[in-house]
């Protein structure tokens, strides 16, 4: 696997659309600094959620052109795109035919009838849709309040629940929503293997296999990783994917004391590492290296292959760090990034129950310069490919005026500025910035950093020691927590 940086952004976030990131990709600050770009799902043609409410899988003309996606591939840079499991946007070509046509709809199974899955487990109410008994949703995960449907009026006047997990906004006959997919359907198999072979055609070396673990279903379950159906659907998707030489990147979000993400590993998958954010603040905040570098240390013992991050078009993860870092450390982390700025998402609007905190990198360090280089070069030299969200590159601060202006559920927009022409050029002035393009210049070129490399991680209390070698090179990473300090050679 190509192991140097990879660029994260949307195609509008650095100067308007792709074609401008391309360009700025291109010039001699960045050139080669990037093997990959993670290229949010506005790609697309999508509605909500910021791209990850899909209408089809074409590219968005108004943000990208297929020439951007050449250029990009002339500069040497594979893509990672997001393919979504779960759902596909109320607006899909296949939802507004089920609403046109009713019945008589080829896509009448695509999507799930809400009472023809639960016929037989609960009882009809006087609003048409099926309450399960309790015994049945129980333990079922639920990712909103109330039952996850959309009524669906079909031309005869009926109405209709289908299943919507995620966001819905009902503006008959206009609906909104993420609609889940019936994968019980053969057209949506159909469907999975196009879209694959569509994702590949445009120059896709990862596809992020979005909601994965919410597409299984059944009566009485969590529906969420059921298994063994949740596997056996990653390793269909595995061989659609074959073909075409696409790596699979199961995104999921659990506790470190469920260890999923080892489970992912082991089925032979990369997974991302949801611990580092948390880890490194942790280490740098309390001085310390001892659960930085057990974390190492375990991905180096088990061989997982990871992608790495310190900021991401999402929250700092939190929920991710239990079982990892004691309790009361990790509430010290919630509450020091919120007195920073920062903003909580509960669980799935169940108030006390974490899941992330909202905030820029940056800002989470409390707005140290030095520390986020620090950050920086930790990140760059922990086992796996490192991620670099665009906006901690340019040291972007917490956007309090873009949540204000998204309204009610735009706690995320804190991290997703759009920066314009002219504020990229004054970033790149900055020492922060150019300190941080030398960092990745150094791990994109220097011949270490190979999956062959051996790793090795050393910690002694406030002091860590990470040395990738090979029979070409070294690379080693000194770092005193007391000091703040660190060392490369």
């Amino acid at each position: 696997m190509n192991l140097k940086p990879m660029l994260n952004a949307y195609p509008d976030s650095l100067g308007g659309t792709l074609g401008d990131i391309v360009t700025l990709l291109g010039r001699k600050e960045l050139k080669e600094l990037f093997g990959s770009f993670y290229i949010l799902p506005s790609l697309y043609h999508s509605d909500l959620d910021r791209g990850f409410s899909v209408i089809d899988y074409d590219i968005n003309e108004e943000l990208a052109t297929q020439d951007d996606l050449k250029r990009l591939k002339q500069l040497g840079i594979d893509l990672k795109l997001d393919f979504i499991l779960n759902h596909a946007s109320a607006q899909s070509p296949q939802f507004k035919d089920l609403v046109e046509k009713g019945n008589a709809s080829e896509y009448k199974n695509f999507f799930i009838d809400w009472n023809a899955f639960w016929e037989g487990y609960g009882s009809m109410t006087e609003d048409g849709y099926i309450q399960p008994d309790e015994i049945y949703i129980k333990d079922m995960f639920f990712r909103k309040p109330g039952l996850p449907i959309l009524m669906v009026r079909f031309p005869d006047g009926t109405k209709r629940p289908y299943w919507n997990t995620f966001y819905q906004e009902e503006h008959y006959p206009q609906y909104l929503g993420q609609m889940d997919l019936n994968i019980q359907s053969p057209k949506v198999w159909a469907f999975y293997r196009e879209t694959l072979a569509k994702i590949a055609s445009y120059g896709a070396g990862i596809v992020r296999l979005d909601a994965f673990a919410y597409a299984p279903k059944a009566p009485g379950r969590k529906n969420f990783l059921n298994e063994p159906e949740t596997w056996e659907l990653l390793e269909q998707i595995r061989m659609y994917a074959e073909p075409y030489d696409l790596a699979l990147l199961p995104e999921i979000h659990a506790a470190y004391e469920e260890h999923i993400y080892q489970t992912i590993a082991e089925k032979g998958y990369m997974t991302y590492d949801f611990f580092l954010p948390g880890l490194i603040i942790d280490a740098i905040e309390n001085k310390r290296s001892r659960y930085l570098a057990e974390w190492a240390q375990e991905l180096i013992d088990k061989k997982i292959q990871t992608v790495n991050m310190l900021g991401c078009h999402d929250g700092i993860p939190m929920l991710d760090l239990q079982g990892l870092l004691p309790e009361e450390d990790i509430q010290k982390l919630i509450t020091l990034i919120v007195d920073r700025g920062g903003m909580v998402k509960n669980l799935h609007g169940q108030k006390h129950v974490y899941y992330q905190v909202n905030a820029t990198y940056f800002s989470a360090l409390g707005e140290s310069e030095r520390k986020l280089l620090l950050a920086r070069a930790i990140q760059l030299f922990m086992p796996g490919k490192p991620q670099i969200w665009y906006l901690d590159l340019f040291a972007g601060k917490n956007d309090h005026e873009a949540v204000k202006r998204a309204g009610e559920g735009g706690h995320k927009e804190i991290n997703r500025t759009n920066l314009t022409g002219v504020q990229i050029e004054q970033a790149l002035q900055t020492e922060v910035v150019q300190k941080q393009l030398e960092l990745l210049r150094f791990r994109s070129t220097c011949k270490a950093f190979t999956e062959d490399a051996d790793i090795q991680v050393q910690a002694d209390n406030q002091k860590l020691m990470i040395r990738w070698s090979n029979p070409v090179t070294d690379a080693q990473l000194d770092v005193d927590f007391a000091t703040g300090n660190y060392r490369i050679s």
